[in-house]
């Protein structure tokens, strides 16, 4: 990662009146994992909310919608979501003796 690349931070929040199963999680894991294997990718759940977060690399707003719009847990509407893109500005020195990251 550098200064100036595509980072989208994807914020997801439970429709309350929708139940859903394991298996609707199980497949949500396995999707974002899918993603998480071609692409920088971080994320996880709220521990005091229902919902969660993912920031994630893709080349446009176009490409980060399409990744978000096919989580099975937003196909299946049990949750929504807001897409930002987000601008990369600040890095710790740790990161970026960690990670590679540029400046």
């Amino acid at each position: 990662m550098k200064k100036g690349d595509k980072l989208f931070v994807r914020i997801d929040y439970k429709v309350e009146e929708i139940k859903s199963s394991s298996n609707d999680f199980n497949d949500h894991i396995e999707y974002l994992s899918g993603v998480a294997s071609e692409r920088y990718f971080i994320g996880g759940g709220f521990s005091n909310k229902a919902g969660g977060m993912i920031i994630f690399e893709a080349k446009d707003l176009t490409e980060a919608k399409e990744v978000a719009d096919n989580d099975p847990l937003i196909k299946r509407n049990l949750y929504r979501y807001e897409l930002f893109e987000w601008d990369l500005v600040i890095f710790s020195e740790e990161i970026q003796k960690n990670k590679n990251i540029q400046r």
